[in-house]
Formats: C-alpha cells, structure tokens, sequence
C-alpha cells in the first residue's frame, strides 16, 4: 500500500518552522495541485495553521508517523513553484523565512472573486503600430533594442525634460514593456510611489490593451487586488505594474524593470526586510529575463554592477543636458537669505510666462524653532520632542506627541522667546508670495496633493518628491535649502539630494533655466553637468577603502547579550576579515540589548546567512523550550543596511 504525501510550507513566521513538512493527504480530499492551500495540524501547539502545498509525492506505507491534512482552504494554485523557489532564494540572502516574503505577494482569499475567476484569459498584444512606436522611442538609446532581445540586463540614463505633458522614462519603460508582451513573455514594472504609478499607466493605457496590465498597489481594495493576483497566474502574458513587492509576482516574466531605485519606499520595512532591487537582482538571475534600471540618476548600487561588467551601460543616442545655474554660499548677498538674486531674476521672468517649480526640504510653516536669544534648538518639556509653528505666530507645537508649548521657556537661558530656525513649504509660499504679487501660489506637499498644474503662470511651491508635472513643463526651477539637506546624518544624503534634484530638474521644459541655491561642491558640479554615474563611482571609490555598503555587505546582528555574543562565536568560525565584526554595543531597550555588525564582501554571502540563520532559528529554539515570559525575539538579523551605524 501507499499514502500521498504532501510537503506543505507552514504560514508561520517562527524561525524554526520554516522548512517543510510532511503530512499525510487523505483520498477523500481528492487532487490538490501543487500551490494550494490548506490547514494543518501544528503538534507542537496543538492548533491548526494554514500552509501551502509545495510538493505532492507517493511514498509506501512507512513507520514514521505523519500527521494528516486537515482540509482544503482552496484548490487555486496560488503558490507555483517559479514563485516558491523566488521566494526561497530571497530569503535564504536575507536568512529570513519564505512565509514572511510570501505574506507581501499572495492576497488574502477573496472567495467571490475566487469563485468569479475562470483562468481562461486570451493574450492581448499590442498591434503592429503600436510595436512601432515604442521601437522608435527605444531606437533612442544606444543598443536597447538589442539588450531587450538578448534578455540582458542593463542600467538606463534616463532623458530628462518633458514632451508636452508626458515624462521621457514613462515612455520608455512602457515601450519596453510593450515589445517583450509582444513577443509572448509578461513585464514586470516597479515604481516607488502611486504618483509614478498613475503616471506609468497612462503611457502604458496608451500602447497596450488594458486586459493586459495588472495594477499592483497598497491602494487597492483586497478583492482588486486579489483579482490581479489571479490574472497573474494565468498563462496568457501580462505587464505587473506596482510598487516594491510587484517584483514578486508569479508570472514567467521576460522584463524586470525598476524605475528609480534609489527611492527610500523600495526598502521592505517588513522582515526579512528585503530591498526590490535586491528581490529584482535574485529574480533575474532566477528566470533569466531581462534587466533594467531606469533613472535620472545612479545609485552606487547599480554602478558596482556596472563597472564589474554585469549590468550594460545605456545611454541616449543623443545627449540632453538640462539647463544648471549654481550659486554657492558665499554668493549669497545677506545671511539666512534662501534665493539667490540670479535665481530670484529667472522665477520673476519666469513667473510671467508659465509656472515656477520652488523645491524645499520640508513641508508645513516652520518644521523646527530655537530659542531667539542662545540659539538652542526648542523642545518639549514632556517628550524632548522638536517644537514647530504651523503659521507666523502660532502657539508651538511638539512634532512627536502633538501638545501644545503656550509656556516654553528655555532650559539654557531661561529665554521665552522663539524664534524661526527652518522654513516648510508654506512659510516659503507666504514668503514668496509677497514678493510675487498677483501670481498664483500653489502649495505641493504630503498635506496638500498636487498632480498636474496648468501651463499659466504660478509658483508652485513642492516638497522634494511631491513636485506636480506641469504642462510642457516648468519654465524655471529653483531647488533650494540644499545645503542644509546636505547635512543630513546619512551616508547616502549625497546621493540622495542628487537624486531628489535631478528629478525635480527633469520636470523643467527644454533649455529653461535650473537654480540650485546655496550649493557647490562634488554633488552640485554633478548635477550642473548631469554627470550622475560618475558621481556615484566617486562615491563607490570612496566608500571601498572604509568597507561600506554597497562595496561590502552589511549585517546587523541585534538581541540580549547572550544571544548575540553565541552569533558573534559562530561568525569568527567562518573564514571572514579580523575586523568583520564591529561592536557589539548596548541600545537602549528594557532588557539590555545590544547590537552589532558584520561587514562581508559579496561572496562570503551565502555562508554568513546561512550562518547567521542558524543562529536564529537556535536562539528561537531555546527561547520555546523555556518557555520565555518575554515577547521579544531574543536575536534578530537584518542584512544588506543601506546605512549601517551602531
């Protein structure tokens, strides 16, 4: 006699129960498909959990003991095995479990638009003159074509300015899309915000029929968005557009697109905390499709896989170089003053003939307050929290709990006198707006949402990432309080400002004038010369001798004293550097953890995560036979820190 048995993959997020198990499949359940779901016993707990089914096999009867599947939850393959070993291969480089990276990509069950689908979608292909123009619009770049074919993998020097109301990259990335759905394979397609989604889809609605795309967005309802996980399964090639956890859908694809993946909304905030350019990089190497990293500007990233030969450099065919006026500091007539006069000539020229663009750092009247009299940063006596005023005058109020500051006075100097230390958008439109008198005033921030602005005169006054495109584009643009976001304590503000800089100068019309206020040095000369690559090569060079990420992989190693010190143990076993581990160093937390990390190169990555993997599942282990009290994980890990500090 024999039994089915099904290795099932438990919907769990406990380190030690991520494997497979065995369980018996009765006959009275009748066929389940490989990537059903269904509900099993856990004997350790004594409850049900929810799995899916990775592998059905026939075995003879046996004396080991199985437990049986208790039922099925649905017989819709919703875990198939290009998608299993995806997600096995992502989260054994980040030693993290498959069930927490499927929990990103499959839905919850929708059991009407369950019932409602009939997996019998016909492809839908772009025509013969649709295929046209999105050859012409790749023919723009040197070799793309033949890249697209080749199923190879490159990083793509985006052309910057506007074509009437339509951006240059959402071109691209759909025609590019286009020619790969035409030759039968799906496109996947991530972009960081619904601000760059909406826009990608209207390019895309524009070449290829509309039962060919599939909308991947946090935006969507669950039965919407468990439809388009549905359609993703079918057959019939599709284009997946979404945000950082689109490049985990189950289709074959034949494209891997990512646009601007230096954006801070790619990073998973979700362990095992896995960036899409990461999850992209295991994919295409995976499946074999092919590669592209659009932007403006260039990670460091993406340029270490450039110079190591591994991804093609791509640029146009003919070279746009937007129009970059810079002033320095020393340029500036009066202190504190935040508009150069030449910048503030170009807007009031400007401003007579079409919209302004007016980039600031922060949103709101005055983000921050110090004391008028010692200069001491304003804080809140009850959480030590940033005070801030909402409009010239306004009772100060703590940015972190919300209460109200009527009776501040200064810890140092005992001064009750506050004085503005920042401007937010709305400060700078109340600035501007008095000196531009009769022109319209728009603010754009995370408050006030702006998409599209008229082509008619106004200053639109925009939060970097927020800016609204506007018709034919911006007649001038001023990027100001450079400076002071180049102060920032992060080790990639550089490449951060030259990123939100660079997109804000690509909404400009064609050979209109962009002020960068304030700025010189490394980052401003590179904008000026729309020379981004080489600049983050700089960046990569100077990082190299210091072991920083990305010309090493970083680790974070974090828990109770113990646990972390027996990780540390297992980590100098391997064959790593003397100095690879750094720390481990007390955080504030209740139970007195400590943090560490551990600096590799790229291929010592596989043993360090398996190692450190190990580590955890050892930790969880003991903690379940103790039957700790405590709700903490003893040690946790992250690796791949894109800003390592202890």
């Amino acid at each position: 006699m024999s039994r089915r048995v099904a290795r099932v993959l438990l919907d769990s997020p406990l380190p030690q129960l991520d494997r497979l198990f065995d369980y018996v499949l009765p006959d009275e359940l009748g066929d389940v498909p490989v990537g059903a779901r269904v509900r099993v016993p856990l004997r350790t707990a004594g409850r049900m959990i929810d799995a899916y089914v990775v592998e059905v096999t026939e075995e003879d009867d046996s004396e080991r003991a199985l437990s049986t599947v208790e039922s099925v939850i649905s017989l819709v393959p919703v875990l198939p095995e290009r998608l299993y070993r995806l997600a096995r291969r992502v989260a054994d480089r980040a030693a993290g479990s498959a069930s927490d990276i499927l929990r990103l990509v499959v839905p919850k069950r929708q059991v009407r638009v369950e019932k409602a689908w009939k997996a019998d979608a016909v492809a839908a292909l772009p025509s013969g003159e649709v295929l046209g123009r999105a050859d012409a619009v790749l023919t723009e770049y040197s070799g793309l074509v033949e890249l697209l074919n080749a199923r190879g993998r490159g990083a793509v020097e985006a052309i910057p300015g506007m074509r009437g109301d339509v951006l240059p990259w959402t071109e691209l990335l759909s025609a590019a899309a286009a020619r790969v759905l035409a030759s039968g394979s799906s496109a996947i397609i991530a972009v960081p915000d619904h601000r760059d989604l909406d826009r990608l889809l209207a390019a895309l609605e524009a070449l290829v029929p509309a039962e060919a795309i599939v909308r991947h967005d946090s935006r969507q309802t669950n039965p919407e968005r468990y439809r388009g996980f549905l359609r993703t399964l079918e057959e019939a090639p599709c284009i997946v557009v979404g945000n950082r956890s689109a490049v985990y859908a189950p289709v074959q694809a034949g494209l891997v697109a990512i646009w601007d993946d230096g954006d801070p909304l790619y990073s998973e905030p979700l362990a095992p905390y896995v960036h899409t350019r990461d999850a992209m990089l295991v994919r295409q190497e995976q499946e074999g499709s092919a590669l592209l990293f659009a932007g403006h500007t260039r990670t460091s990233d993406v340029e270490r896989l450039v110079l190591r030969g591994w991804l093609t450099d791509v640029r146009a065919e003919r070279r746009v170089t937007p129009r970059i006026v810079l002033s320095s500091p020393q340029e500036m007539e009066q202190p504190g003053r935040r508009v150069h006069s030449g910048a503030y000539a170009a807007a009031r020229k400007a401003a007579d003939e079409g919209p302004v663009l007016v980039q600031v750092a922060r949103p709101g009247f005055s983000p921050t307050l110090v004391c008028a009299d010692c200069r001491a940063p304003a804080r809140c006596a009850h959480c030590g929290g940033p005070l801030g005023a909402s409009h010239r005058g306004a009772v100060p109020v703590c940015g972190w709990c919300g209460r109200s500051a009527r009776a501040w006075h200064c810890p140092s100097c005992s001064s009750t006198k506050l004085r503005l230390a920042a401007s937010g958008s709305e400060r700078t439109a109340d600035e501007l707006g008095r000196a531009f008198p009769g022109v319209r005033v728009i603010i754009a921030d995370g408050a006030h949402p702006v998409e599209r602005v008229p082509a008619k005169p106004a200053l639109v006054i925009a939060t970097r990432g927020a800016e609204p495109i506007a018709e034919g584009g911006y007649r001038a643009v001023l990027l100001l309080d450079g400076s002071r976001m180049l102060q920032a304590p992060d080790l990639r503000i550089g490449e951060s400002c030259l990123r939100w800089w660079s997109n804000a100068a690509a909404l400009a019309a064609p050979g209109d004038p962009i002020h960068l206020v304030g700025v010189d040095g490394p980052v401003g000369r590179a904008l000026a010369t729309w020379t981004q690559p080489a600049y983050a090569r700089s960046e990569l060079e100077s990082r190299a001798p210091l072991h920083l990420p990305p010309s090493t992989r970083v680790a974070l190693v974090e828990g109770v004293p113990a646990s972390v010190a027996r990780a540390i143990d297992a980590l100098r076993e391997l064959p790593l550097p003397a100095d690879a581990v750094l720390g481990p160093v007390p955080i504030e937390s209740d139970d007195g953890r400590v943090r560490a990390l551990v600096r590799f190169e790229y291929g010592a990555g596989a043993i360090v995560s398996t190692t450190l993997r190990a580590a955890v599942v050892a930790e969880a282990v003991k903690r379940r036979r103790g039957r700790a009290q405590s709700n903490r994980i003893p040690l946790a890990v992250r690796l791949d820190m894109l800003d390592p500090e202890l």
